[in-house]
């Protein structure tokens, strides 16, 4: 994997393609030639949908992985497991570096399996979407994909924030994280700085160290009180390997996520015909040339010149 798979649409994907090749561009290539190459690869990605590419003898794709997740007989969503790997030392600091999801990662449907993973890929083969809150071209879709993907590569777990106020339904509250500690370390984020001055609590034009922690000169008793409970349950996010915390009616809980690659035998799963995306291709960096100079002062070419 040279781009993690965790974007919500293919276009989300491809644009993180066109950001690959344009720095590679950019601070890689080693001549004019290899620039060109790189170069006319980045324009085609700022004008086609395009799910695969060959650039100077490397062929990318765009690949499609569904993510699930265990659920108990209520409906609670899996927490990590004691064996899911966690930091040697945990750095709680806003500015800590989290390690990229799947970083490394080399798809290997050939690679040995334990019976345990055997059993969960045999037992994900068949799955298809089903249901009459899914339009018809989804279900033929899904349905194909079983006899054109027969096989099925699962992935790495990765970790993520779930919420979920007066007993409604969990929804997703952040992206996917490498490791489970990385997810509690925005949750803690969230807890003292962002839900804060979201709720008013705090402004948003405040210092950057005033937090739920460390409240400003001048808070009320009211909103005081209202980020001392912000505070107390980040605190309690701290005190070991704790994965589910309560502030304000919301459950927060870090959960536990899997996702699926479909295999055929030309390899991964490319986005359906169903698959839609929120835009449409564009240009993302400024004009770089064949020099490796970077033309700031140029409009995008879907843009007006002044």
């Amino acid at each position: 994997m040279v781009v993690e798979v965790t974007h919500g649409c293919p276009q989300q994907a491809r644009d993180a393609l066109n950001s690959l090749l344009w720095f590679q561009a950019k601070d890689e290539a080693q001549s004019r030639q290899e620039r060109r190459a790189l170069l006319a690869g980045v324009a085609r990605l700022e004008k086609e949908p395009v799910d695969e590419l060959t650039v100077l003898g490397t062929r990318y794709r765009v690949v499609r992985a569904e993510e699930y997740a265990a659920v108990d007989e209520l409906g609670a969503i899996e927490t990590p497991r004691p064996t899911d790997p966690e930091p040697l030392t945990r750095d709680w600091s806003s500015g800590a570096r989290s390690p990229r999801v799947d970083a490394g990662l080399v798809l290997d449907p050939d690679a040995p399996l334990s019976p345990l993973q055997a059993a969960e890929r045999v037992a994900l083969r068949p799955l298809a979407y089903s249901g009459i809150r899914f339009p018809d071209p989804v279900l033929t879709d899904s349905a194909r994909a079983v006899e054109s993907h027969p096989d099925v590569l699962l992935m790495p777990a990765a970790f993520l924030i779930v919420e979920r106020s007066g007993g409604g339904s969990w929804s997703p509250g952040s992206g996917l994280q490498a490791t489970a500690h990385h997810a509690r370390r925005i949750l803690d984020f969230a807890l003292t700085w962002m839900e804060p001055r979201t709720r008013g609590l705090i402004p948003y034009d405040a210092d950057r160290t005033v937090d739920a922690r460390h409240p400003a000169t001048g808070t009320t008793d009211k909103a005081a009180a209202a980020l001392k409970e912000f505070a107390e349950a980040a605190d309690r996010l701290r005190a070991g390997r704790c994965d589910e915390v309560e502030a304000h009616g919301t459950v927060y809980r870090i959960a536990r996520s899997r996702r699926l690659l479909r295999w055929g035998p030309d390899g991964p799963e490319s986005p359906r015909p169903s698959d839609t995306s929120t835009h449409t291709p564009a240009a993302l960096h400024p004009r770089l040339d064949e020099d490796g100079t970077v033309h700031f002062d140029e409009p995008a070419a879907d843009e007006p010149a002044n």
